[in-house]
């Protein structure tokens, strides 16, 4: 391969940005409980965290955190415990009666900072990143091509974030989740739940 596989970086990228996964569970729940300001600040924040993994895959970063999987490690229990922590709070939100306090997944410093945890913390990214800059850039492509893909590869996952932002954040599913907060809120503990086991019992290899 002599040149940049565009069709599949940007394909592949917005699959797996756009597959249901923490970060667009977060952006539903966050964008239909506190609008639409805080769902895009949870986006631009998941962007960042879309921009860290793929700059140190595409700088080589990646082989090396590949080749010390301990580090990995790490991440992958910080990334669990945060999404078991965010289920908690939903589940604490489902048991409160009537209209109830509406659980905020935003961390101290507000919704940005949020996302970017919640996107670096999780290990995926760099595995499909490494996996995606692999494949789909030639060997010896240079400094600015790579700066370019990496640019363009954000761009285009954050186009799918900020959509999922929007859509959340309409009126309709606003009044739907204020009608069923409690299902909503159990609903979202259970995903998150789940969302934290399963990067507890993944394989860390591309």
């Amino acid at each position: 391969m002599d040149e940049l596989n565009w069709p599949l970086i940007l394909g592949a990228g917005l699959v797996a940005s756009a597959s249901p996964g923490p970060a667009t569970l977060a952006l539903a729940g966050t964008s239909m409980r506190h609008g639409r300001q805080a769902g895009l600040l949870l986006a631009a924040g998941i962007m960042t965290g879309s921009y860290i993994w793929s700059i140190t895959a595409a700088f080589g970063v990646g082989v090396i955190l590949l080749t010390h999987v301990w580090i990995l490690e790490i991440v992958r229990y910080c990334g669990a415990a945060y999404l078991i922590y965010l289920a908690s709070k939903s589940l604490r939100s489902a048991m409160v009666a009537g209209d109830g306090k509406m659980t905020d997944l935003s961390a101290p410093r507000g919704h940005f900072l949020a996302g970017v945890a919640l996107h670096i913390t999780n290990p995926k990214p760099i595995l499909f990143f490494g996996t995606l800059f692999s494949i789909g850039v030639p060997a010896g492509t240079g400094p600015v091509e790579l700066a370019f893909v990496v640019l363009v590869v954000g761009l285009n996952n954050g186009a799918v974030f900020f959509t999922y932002a929007l859509l959340f954040s309409n009126g309709a599913l606003a009044r739907a989740y204020a009608r069923a907060r409690r299902w909503f809120e159990g609903a979202f503990a259970a995903l998150f739940g789940i969302a934290g086991l399963k990067i507890l019992t993944m394989r860390l290899s591309p």
